[in-house]
Order: C-alpha cells, then structure tokens, then sequence
C-alpha cells in the first residue's frame, strides 16, 4: 500500500516532550551578529514615527504628506473592481502572475498623457512599481553601491534619503532657494565629488515646495548633458498639482538620455493603491526590468487595472481639477493665517502647487524642541533635521508643513496654535 508504515506508529506524549526539552541547551539567537552589513543603514522613519505621535484625534496635524481623506477615490475604486472582477477574461488577467513591465493598457494610457508634456515615454521604456518609492529604491538598487555618491538638494525628500542610505549611498548636496536647485553651484561640486546620481524633485518641491525655474533646468539640462558618467532621478509626484503659473518642461524633456522619470497615482488618487512608473532611457531598459524581477517579480495587476479603469473613464481630468481647487484654497489659507499668526521673525515659502511648504526659524530655536512645544498646543509639523542628508545645522532651525490634509476650519486653528508655541519660544 502507498505511504504504509512510513510515518511513526508511537506518538509522543507531553511528558515525553517535557522531558527532552529539560535536557535541550536553548542558545538565543544573536541578532546583531546576524544583521547583513546592509542593514546597519536601516533606521525608522521619522514622519512615520512622528505620525504616531500625532494620532490623537485632538492634535491638529500639519505632519504627513497625506491627500485629503474626503477626495480618496472609493466610489471609483469600488465602481472599477466591479468591472474588473464581474469579467470573465479580465478577473483571471488581476488575479493572475502579471509581466514584470506592467499592464499594457495602463502603459499605453501613461505614455500618452506623459507625451503631452514631452515626456519621452514609449510603452517599451516604461515599467509600472509599486509606488515611486518603489522606482526610487528600484533606481537605486541598479545604480548604487556601497560608497556611491549621489548628489541631492538640501533639504531633500526623507523617503529618498532613508531607501539610499540603505543601499550605501554617500551624499554631496546642493542648496535651493525660492527657485529650486541652485544650479550655478553645479559644475564645481560636480568637479569636487564626482557623483554618479543626481536626485531632484524640480516641481513643488517636498519638502520645500519651490519649483525649479526654467532658466535653471535648461542650464541644469546642459551641464548633465555634458558627462557620459552622470544620470539624474527626476521625482514628479506633485506635477498635477499646479495651482498658479505656466507648466515648465520636464528635465527628461531636456536631457533625455541621462534622465529616469518618475510618476504616481499617490496624489491624484489614492496612495493606497501602489501604482507608480518610471521612463528610463533605451539602453538601461532590460536591466531595468531583470531588477523588477528579482525584487517583486511585478506590480499587482489587479491595482493597475483599477488604475487603468478610473484613467479611462472620462472622468479623472475634471478629479484632478477638483482636488487642485480644494488644494489651492486649503494653501491659500495656510499662507493668510501664517502672515497673521506668525512672528515677524519667521519666513517660509511660497508654493505654487504641490503638498507642502517650508519654514525657517531664527537661530535660538530649535524646531525639534518647537515641535514638543507645539504638541503640547495639540498642534503638529515635521522638524527639518530628517531632510538633510548629512545632517546639516541648518536642519535645526527649519520645519515642514503640509496643508492638503486638513480642513480650511483645522488649518486656521492650528495655524494659531503653532503661533502660539512659536512665540513662545522666542520669548524664551
């Protein structure tokens, strides 16, 4: 008979277990022994941790760079989902292994709406990631090893910093002002440090909420463009969201052939949903998608068929018009009750469009013990420490806010909450 006596007839009892485990030495693990040196560059995130901090529902949060709560697509996703899975041939499509490059359909939707703006997006260079974080630690897993030196604005986005540093990554750093990256500096810290990576966020900048001119991008454009050993991670979650002025081209429009671009669902409808994209340029693309595979074989299917459906279905331009009203308004709020509220002493900037904008404080204070004041007055932002990647002073003495997330109501009173803790701290 198959399988007969091949399994033990006795079975023990617990006295029997007992009894061995008395006799057994049971050594702990030692964890830290065991960490691969990769590791050592793991560390929390601080908005994740701050964010903690602030769940109490009494706190007024400035902190995370959350979309509105009310303006998260549920009909839509629900409505989508229902078309997707009532389907014959397209349920087993999402629920089945999917092509590590993404789901056609979705691409050739992307790089039609990444043409109007001279994106040069073609389906065969474009990979759909979980998120843009995503693409930015899969860009970093194809480029970056131990002791590469990337170049980034200062400040820069946490979220870039943290999977980096993960990786091994050195930074040298540029500064920005009400216009972006102060590209001038470029070519001599290019000479000194020799990165390899230049990471930038030129449209409504996190954390800073600047924009990148356009004199600067073409002169950025022309100085990448003149080094066959530079490639530049353009980061564009925020480009739906201009609530004033001209849209300004693209670098990956400028310096093609040096530029990874990278998209999101995250603002525009829920960060929930994962769905993210890179254009890369023709050479780098297989390699691109052999590290897909290695790191999550593919992006869910069955969120970019959600994705693709609410794209297709006519309605997603007239969303995004909804979303930069409310936005704009939410700003425009922030901004007057910051002049009201405010001490003199404090500056900040003027975004036009994206989620955040930046604070500056005077020297004698220190924007991580403001934020333990500003607790205390059930208010709460992001200390600017987290956003420099070599943990400049500078970081001390900034903070950044966000102003999508909470009502026009909440904003005016939490701006007059952290008016409160801020005079405070000057007067002491």
């Amino acid at each position: 008979m198959l399988f007969e006596n091949t399994f033990p007839t006795h079975r023990p009892t617990e006295e029997d277990l007992m009894s061995e485990s008395e006799e057994k030495i049971i050594v702990p693990v030692n964890w830290p022994k065991m960490y691969a040196k990769r590791a050592e560059g793991l560390s929390a995130s601080a908005i994740r941790e701050i964010l903690k901090l602030t769940a109490k529902p009494e706190i007024i949060s400035f902190a995370g760079g959350l979309p509105a709560n009310e303006l998260l697509p549920c009909k839509e996703v629900r409505k989508a989902a229902n078309i997707v899975l009532s389907d014959k041939k397209t349920k087993c499509v999402a629920m089945q292994y999917g092509a590590t490059e993404g789901y056609g359909p979705l691409k050739e939707y992307l790089c039609e709406r990444m043409r109007e703006y001279n994106v040069p997006a073609e389906v065969g260079n474009v990979t759909i990631t979980n998120g843009a974080q995503g693409a930015i630690f899969l860009s970093g897993l194809m480029f970056i090893d131990r002791g590469t030196m990337v170049l980034v604005e200062s400040p820069t986005y946490l979220g870039m910093i943290q999977a980096w540093t993960h990786l091994g990554a050195k930074f040298c750093t540029i500064p920005i002002d009400k216009d972006g990256m102060m590209v001038d500096l470029l070519p001599g810290i290019i000479e000194k440090y020799h990165p390899k990576i230049i990471y930038t966020m030129p449209d409504f900048h996190n954390p800073a909420g600047v924009t990148m001119s356009l004199e600067r991008r073409i002169k950025f454009a022309e100085i990448v463009s003149a080094h066959d050993d530079i490639i530049v991670i353009e980061d564009n979650p925020y480009g739906k969201l201009r609530y004033e002025g001209e849209h300004l081209p693209p670098i990956v429009s400028l310096a093609k052939e040096h530029t990874f671009y990278l998209g999101t669902v995250s603002k525009i409808m829920a960060p929930g949903l994962r769905v993210g994209w890179m254009v890369a340029p023709k050479e780098p693309v297989a390699k691109m998608f052999q590290a897909i595979q290695g790191e999550c074989l593919f992006t869910s299917v069955f969120l970019q068929m959600l994705v693709h459906n609410i794209f297709t279905s006519g309605a997603i331009d007239e969303r995004i018009l909804k979303i930069r009203n409310i936005y704009r308004k939410r700003r425009d709020t922030m901004l007057r009750e910051m002049e009201k509220h405010f001490p003199k002493e404090i500056v900040w900037t003027y975004p036009e469009g994206g989620l955040f904008l930046w604070v500056t404080t005077p020297g004698n204070i220190n924007s991580l013990e403001l934020f333990k004041s500003a607790l205390e007055e059930n208010v709460a932002f992001v200390p600017g420490a987290s956003f420099y990647a070599n943990g400049e002073e500078k970081g001390l003495h900034t903070f950044r806010m966000n102003f999508s997330f909470s009502s026009e109501k909440q904003i005016r009173t939490g701006i007059k909450r952290l008016g409160l803790a801020l005079r405070k701290a000057l007067a002491s």
